[in-house]
Parts: C-alpha cells; sequence; structure tokens
C-alpha cells in the first residue's frame, strides 16, 4: 500500500508500529510541538476571526519567546483574543492577511508603522498558499488589477484582458485545528476550520494541527477525511478550548 494510501486511515491497525514513523507525529503537548520555532518565522494559521483557531497552540507561540514573527492568516484575531495576542505581545514583524476590520490592536500597530501589513484579495490569498503547495512559482490573475493591489507588480495582456502577477506563498509552519485526528495525522474539520487549513497545510514546512480529538487510527472513515496525514507533520491533542465569538445574534422569542 502505498503511503498516501495508508495516511488516508485505509488500515485499522492503532497506528503503534514498532519503529513506525507516523507515531512519532503525536506530540506530547502544545510546547513540544512547538520546540523548532525560532525568530523570524513565518507562520500561517487557520480559522476565520476568532472561530477555528488553534487556540492552544496560539498560545504556546506567545510563550515561546520567538519574536519578529510573519503571520499568514485571514485576519490577526480581535477583542484581544486569538492572535491579536500575538500583536500585543509584540512578537509580529509582518502580517499578510485578506481583512482587518474592527481589530483595534491591528489598527493601532499598523498606523504607528510597528507591524507591517499587505492586504491581499480572498481568493488570491488562498491561490498563492495552493500555488506553493503545488509547486507553482506564481500566477497571474485579473483580480485587482488597476488597483493598490497590483501597484509595483507585472500586468500583462491575455486574450485582450490584463492580468497581474502573483507570487505564491509559503511558511515554515501552519497551525491549524481539527475535530480529529490520528497518529497518522489524518484529520476531520469542523466547520470553519476548515476554509483555509488544508490550503495552508500544503504550503507549509512544518504543519501541527491541534486536535480536539486524538482517535485510532482506522476510526475515521477514508471519505471523512478532510486532509490526509501526508501534509500533517506534527499532532497534539488539546480537549478544552474557550471557542470565544466576536458577535453574538439572537432572535427575539416568538
Amino acid at each position: 500500500m502505498s503511503e498516501s494510501a495508508s495516511d488516508m486511515g485505509q488500515s485499522a491497525d492503532s497506528g503503534e508500529r514498532p519503529g513506525g514513523r507516523h507515531r512519532a507525529k503525536v506530540q506530547s503537548d502544545v510546547r513540544a510541538a512547538l520546540s523548532d520555532l525560532r525568530d523570524g518565522a513565518r507562520i500561517m494559521v487557520g480559522g476565520f476571526g476568532l472561530c477555528g483557531n488553534a487556540e492552544a497552540l496560539i498560545e504556546a507561540v506567545v510563550a515561546s519567546g520567538a519574536r519578529r514573527l510573519t503571520l499568514i492568516s485571514n485576519n490577526a484575531g480581535n477583542l484581544g483574543k486569538g492572535l491579536a495576542t500575538w500583536l500585543r505581545a509584540g512578537i509580529i514583524e509582518k502580517v499578510i492577511c485578506t481583512y482587518i476590520g474592527n481589530n483595534e490592536d491591528l489598527h493601532r500597530m499598523m498606523n504607528s508603522g510597528a507591524v507591517a501589513v499587505e492586504v491581499n484579495p480572498q481568493g488570491t490569498f488562498v491561490e498563492r498558499m495552493r500555488a506553493a503547495g503545488a509547486g507553482i512559482p506564481a500566477f497571474y490573475t485579473p483580480t485587482g488589477v488597476g488597483t493598490v493591489v497590483a501597484e509595483g507588480k507585472e500586468v500583462r495582456q491575455f486574450e485582450g484582458r490584463d492580468y497581474v502577477l502573483e507570487r505564491a506563498l509559503s511558511a515554515d509552519f501552519a497551525l491549524i485545528r481539527a475535530r480529529q485526528g490520528d497518529a497518522f495525522g489524518n484529520l476531520r474539520f469542523w466547520r470553519t476550520a476548515r476554509n483555509f487549513s488544508p490550503v495552508m497545510a500544503t504550503a507549509a514546512r512544518t504543519t501541527i494541527a491541534e486536535v480536539d480529538e486524538l482517535v485510532p487510527v482506522g476510526a475515521m472513515d477514508p471519505d471523512d477525511v478532510h486532509l490526509p496525514g501526508i501534509f500533517v507533520h506534527r499532532v497534539v491533542e488539546v480537549r478544552e478550548h474557550e471557542d470565544p465569538f466576536e458577535y453574538k445574534t439572537v432572535r427575539a422569542p416568538a
């Protein structure tokens, strides 16, 4: 059986093969999972706003003492939670994102020049990561032509239409969260956590998955595996999460 087929959970064993390298993917805690994080690292983080975040890994990055980080994420947290804790800790040098919104921490640091910010159209952001994962160094897209997005970039015309050249976006680490994972690194996401996480896993040199539940290999049906373990290098189980939210909408009683 090929490695990719095995990683898709088609083996029903426990993952406890003597000397098996898959077993080494499971980490004792988030600190161990981030043991090789260094200053200046480029880190992709999945989720959207405060939803679907790898909360324990995010906290562990601050505790690690690493600084001058480049954050690659849809946005940089909010309300002092999630990735906003990195901003408040002063460990971020640059943010590559698609949305700033009402993140006052990012507003303040961007306006003061404390943090460099690169805003991408959301589709371009995802495609840049997908390109990196596929080994494609750059691609042309019509998105952003004639706007500040295209400033300083090559623009070419194909069949009468202008396209801007965008370069692949990669990282040293991807920190993602999944509902379930196994010792091989196969993952099953829960809703919002699935948005950017799979493509980030393909674009990073080291992907670390924070899973709500570590299950035996074979417990997940192959059709339920959202990301095969070949893209995941480390897995750490974290049972408790705050799961904060930015806005609460309720319906008045009928």
